[in-house]
């Protein structure tokens, strides 16, 4: 665990002068801010504030530009790649007391949210108006953490990723500007998009502070069901071929058969041991009706077993809430162990030979690595679940991530398709996109000459 020295104390009484008890010294509350759910190794910020309004956020960045400190924003802690990680210590600004529904329209099908409202604190305050947000990447993530890290999810396949879901932005610069990216409008043609330039960029670019974002409709019907398989490809074949006949699933999601024992013991369920796929329908009663018999006769004709059906509201969050705890399940499969986790996303019609091949590297494992994954859009996860201290197994995984990234590279797929970069694909970013990578740098240098937000993310410098 890497501390830090202590912050000029001229900046630390201009902090308290203006964040007054919502600023933290302590080791406990850094190192909150400091660690990950992942493998990376905790490095504590120099200090950690609780901004509660734009203006605020406004006087920290220009505060931090004055002493050359650097400002690392913090929404609920739930990234996956080091996103968050101080590596160059600096103040952390934690969002999270922004949590603020500003305004839902629904004749416009559109709500404006602070940085720190909750996604399912949102979905809470929607359902009364026959109304919801899709994007669902599992933690009940911040919807400001949710833009920068462009996150996606079980809903991805029908709904789109932030990307899509995301109108307008407001954000503030690192020379200390409020600025908004864009209007309510569906479609403009006004100018850069600078919207989708800050989805994305982990903090590195603004610190986004609101948030408009598109809902959808709650659907008539809407039904879930599970299905095992025989073998692990005729899964992906059924997910494949749903796809490729244009059946406008709502989710689908695979575990193979080491994450559905995972999910058994952690859950308490009963299901068969063997990979199987989440599936969840919505429309009207006739289309969810329609859409489960085409993917039905799919899964057998895949050697999918039965369909069980979840139709009840309270079947399909069980069904649900273990398909999202499944990262804690699979890390449970070891006492003591701590998980990496890593994904990648390949065009629909490579999936099931990337799987497949990895699948064959994770059966020939001295780790347990469960696969797992919105498949529905090509995107799948690996956990490998490690004993923390020892280097044998951080190096096999290291291996075996490695050939699972140069094999998604090689079928065109990219090396996250929802984790993002943060610290732990830089390396990876490059051999994927090459001289792009100095452009987003040039970006970066244009908009932060003095590298003050979050530093040491997406590329080192």
């Amino acid at each position: 665990m890497h501390l830090r020295a202590a912050l000029p104390e001229t900046y630390l009484a201009a902090l308290q002068g203006l964040f007054g008890d919502r600023l933290h010294l302590g080791e406990a509350m850094r190192l909150q801010h400091g660690a990950s759910e992942s493998h990376f190794e905790a490095i504590l910020p120099d200090a950690v504030v609780f901004a509660r309004s734009t203006e605020e956020v406004v006087e920290l960045v220009k505060l931090c530009g004055a002493h050359d400190i650097p400002l690392i924003p913090f929404g609920a802690g739930t990234s996956i790649e080091g996103n968050t990680t101080p590596v160059r210590g600096g103040v952390t600004l934690d969002l999270s007391e922004m949590d603020a529904i500003l305004s839902i329209n629904p004749g416009d099908l559109d709500c404006t949210v602070q940085a720190g409202v909750r996604r399912e604190e949102l979905n809470a305050a929607l359902r009364h108006m026959g109304l919801f947000f899709p994007i669902d990447p599992g933690a009940n993530a911040t919807i400001g953490g949710m833009a920068a890290t462009r996150a996606s999810g079980t809903n991805a396949v029908r709904y789109g990723t932030m990307r899509e879901a995301v109108l307008s932005l407001r954000v503030v610069t690192p020379d200390g500007r409020d600025i908004r990216t864009s209007r309510r409008a569906r479609k403009s043609a006004a100018g850069y998009d600078l919207t989708r330039l800050m989805i994305g960029s982990e903090g590195t670019l603004g610190v986004i502070t609101e948030i408009t974002l598109r809902l959808q409709g709650i659907p008539e019907a809407i039904s879930a069901a599970v299905c095992s398989f025989e073998t692990l490809a005729g899964a992906v074949e059924t997910v494949v071929q749903t796809i490729q006949l244009g059946v406008p699933i709502a989710r689908v999601e695979i575990l193979d058969d080491v994450q559905m024992r995972a999910v058994n013991r952690w859950s308490k369920l009963d299901y068969p041991e063997l990979t199987t796929l989440f599936f969840e329908f919505h429309g009207t009663e006739g289309a969810v009706k329609e859409q489960a018999e085409t993917v039905a006769d799919l899964a057998a004709a895949n050697g999918g077993g039965e369909f069980q059906w979840s139709n009840l509201p309270e079947e399909r969050s069980k069904l649900w809430a273990a398909r999202h705890q499944a990262y804690y399940a699979a890390v449970g499969l070891r006492k003591g162990a701590v998980g990496w986790p890593t994904d990648v996303c390949v065009p629909i019609s490579r999936l099931a030979e990337c799987i497949a091949e990895t699948k064959m590297d994770l059966e020939a494992a001295s780790i347990p690595a469960p696969i797992l994954g919105h498949v529905g859009d090509g995107n799948f996860h690996v956990i490998f679940v490690l004993d923390p201290d020892s280097r044998e197994e951080a190096a096999e995984a290291e291996r075996l991530n490695r050939r699972l990234v140069e094999r998604a590279l090689a079928m065109d797929g990219t090396c996250t398709g929802e984790h993002g970069i943060g610290i732990g694909k830089q390396d990876w970013l490059v051999a994927e996109l090459g001289g792009a990578v100095d452009t987003m740098r040039l970006i970066k240098q244009a908009i932060d000459p003095h590298n003050l937000f979050n530093p040491g993310k997406i590329f080192a410098s």
